[in-house]
């Protein structure tokens, strides 16, 4: 340990540092027991040195809820999914994740009446020429039994959600895949 000071004695502290076992085991040469200036450097490295070994041998016991924040952030992390970076008339970049994006369309699909969104995904294909992204997207959904015509329903959604996509979020869906993977019945729930 390379301490590199002087004291006013003409000693280096690396000298006392180097002899503390001696001087802690009773050994210590008649400058050392004499000299106030290393008996001093000496107390106090003797202190830094018990401090030092108590800290290193504690063990110290993780919180009881670490586990998991670890797995609600690697949880939250996968949800958040890939970014998407979203066009921006200002000086720097905008990314938000997939996840925000499918929100945003899915609350547009929730619009149509007798339409539940359910699942859905959303991917970057690439840019355009006026520098947009475009995006495929597939929206899974649920249909409640007694529209009668449902793609007048479906269409609605399409155009919903394609302007959403547009209006809100700077995107254009270049493929919307609809899917219908569920028939609700909304008058018995009362929705």
């Amino acid at each position: 340990m390379a301490l590199n000071y002087e004291l006013p004695c003409d000693r280096d502290l690396d000298q006392v540092w180097e002899r503390l076992d001696e001087i802690e085991s009773g050994h210590a040469d008649a400058h050392e027991l004499d000299c106030p200036h290393c008996r001093t450097a000496s107390e106090s490295l003797l202190a830094l040195r018990s401090a030092t070994r108590e800290m290193a041998a504690e063990v110290e016991q993780p919180p009881p809820d670490l586990l998991g924040k670890i797995m609600n952030a690697v949880r939250a992390e996968a949800r958040r999914g890939h970014l998407v970076r979203l066009p921006t008339p200002e000086p720097g970049q905008v990314d938000v994740s997939e996840a925000a994006v499918a929100v945003v369309l899915r609350f547009a699909a929730d619009q149509v009446d007798g339409v539940r969104a359910r699942r859905c995904r959303v991917r970057v294909l690439g840019s355009g020429d006026s520098g947009e992204h475009l995006v495929r997207v597939e929206l899974t959904l649920a249909v409640d039994v007694r529209i009668v015509d449902g793609g007048a329903a479906l269409d609605q959604v399409r155009e919903r959600v394609s302007a959403a996509a547009t209006a809100r979020v700077g995107l254009r869906i270049t493929e919307l895949d609809l899917v219908l993977d569920d028939i609700y019945d909304g008058g018995s729930d009362g929705s």
